[in-house]
């Protein structure tokens, strides 16, 4: 994996539509080459985001009260809490790659994260004739642990991975994850028994090669 070095933003809760606004600024910046390539590691209060191709039937019920917004990302139906980490990637992407190439590449790195956490982890490929396939498993229990939804504009990415720390799991039951009706969600706490955020943001940090 050639090195991509990313300039790092941190911050810890912030409202899902506030950071939509500032992360549009911030590809905006990418593109006019106003700014480094940038991870921003953050946090949301409880909320449900949707794909351009979320199944209605693949929502919550409204009466549980989690907030359910409409994103411009990949992917299906994501849940995002405290206890959680985001990733927002904002890399201009090389002349010889495509938003899928760089999305492996963020699995790899997410998987050597876990790894140095104590948690074994792996990516997998895409069955033949399926939708994309993303995110990350644990190798032991076979969980999903990682959710990655991303675009680009421009050769610039936006949008990025949700990583399960320490927070509540029950909002995942609460509808479809990840378009994947069978899928079973957990947390760095639930594999390994411990965890730290902070721990969790250095390791995540260094594997993106982010300071």
């Amino acid at each position: 994996m050639r090195e991509r070095p990313l300039a790092l933003i941190q911050d810890d809760l912030v409202d899902y539509e506030k950071a939509m606004e500032r992360m549009a600024a911030l590809v905006r910046e990418r593109q006019d080459d106003e700014r480094p390539d940038t991870l921003w590691l953050l946090s949301h209060p409880a909320v449900f985001t949707i794909g351009k191709r979320t199944p209605a039937e693949h929502l919550p019920d409204p009466t549980h009260g989690i907030p359910v917004v409409s994103t411009g990302r990949g992917g299906q139906l994501t849940y995002h809490g405290p206890g959680q980490l985001v990733g927002y990637l904002i890399v201009k992407l090389r002349a010889d790659e495509g938003v899928v190439d760089y999305i492996r590449e963020v699995e790899t790195r997410l998987v050597e994260a876990l790894g140095k956490l104590g948690v074994p982890a792996e990516r997998r490929d895409t069955p033949p004739g399926s939708e994309l396939l993303t995110g990350v498993w644990t190798q032991g229990t076979g969980r999903k642990i990682v959710s990655i939804g991303m675009r680009s504009s421009r050769s610039v990415t936006s949008h990025g991975f949700a990583l399960n720390v320490d927070g509540d799991l029950t909002p995942w039951d609460l509808a479809i994850p990840c378009g994947m009706p069978d899928v079973e969600m957990t947390s760095i706490a639930r594999e390994a028994g411990r965890t730290s955020m902070d721990e969790t943001r250095t390791a995540v940090a260094e594997a993106f090669e982010a300071s």
